[in-house]
């Protein structure tokens, strides 16, 4: 089935939820010594001077805060916190796969708008031994898995702007290695 180039989105685009790999800028107002810098971890948790563990992941950065706000409140007055994200990883459901022939296999963080040329950019490219053109797209549509084929070779070889289309969050893309 194929897909259609990048379009307009009408959506406006979804809040962002803290991923194992996130790292966080946590900052309590008027509490140098709370102020920490701390990576998710793949349990989705995170250690926070005073309350120890506070599960992260599949939170916005706000709901986080309140949390944080909340446990913190038996040690601080009226705790004000802020979490940043400085660096970006997120939930599975956020970042798009690729696997097989590409420079750097790798999981990246979806942005939005973001298309295959944008990915292929991320990972380096094809490797010699790629089948750009049977690649696929396996991609979550209407609760099933579904392949949509994408022409790599079209759009990095021969820079056939057409072939570059949209990619979602969750999205995995599969590039083959060719026979010879």
């Amino acid at each position: 089935m194929p897909l259609a180039p990048r379009g307009q989105d009408s959506m406006p685009a979804p809040y962002y939820l803290i991923g194992p790999g996130d790292t966080l800028d946590i900052f309590v107002w008027r509490n140098d010594d709370l102020h920490k810098t701390l990576r998710v971890r793949p349990d989705g948790r995170i250690s926070v001077p005073l309350i120890d563990d506070v599960d992260a992941a599949g939170k916005t950065p706000t709901r986080l805060a309140r949390d944080i706000e909340a446990r913190l409140s038996g040690f601080v007055v009226d705790p004000i916190v802020t979490v940043m994200v400085v660096d970006f990883s997120g939930t599975f459901d956020q970042q798009i796969r690729v696997i097989g022939e590409a420079q750097k296999p790798q999981a990246i963080p979806y942005r939005d708008k973001m298309t295959v040329l944008d990915v292929m950019i991320a990972v380096g490219g094809l490797t010699e031994f790629a089948s750009g053109n049977q690649a696929v797209i396996s991609r979550m549509s209407d609760g099933k898995q579904k392949q949509y084929r994408v022409r790599l070779d079209d759009l990095i070889r021969d820079g056939d702007i057409g072939a570059n289309v949209a990619m979602n969050p969750g999205d995995i893309l599969i590039i083959p290695q060719r026979y010879i």
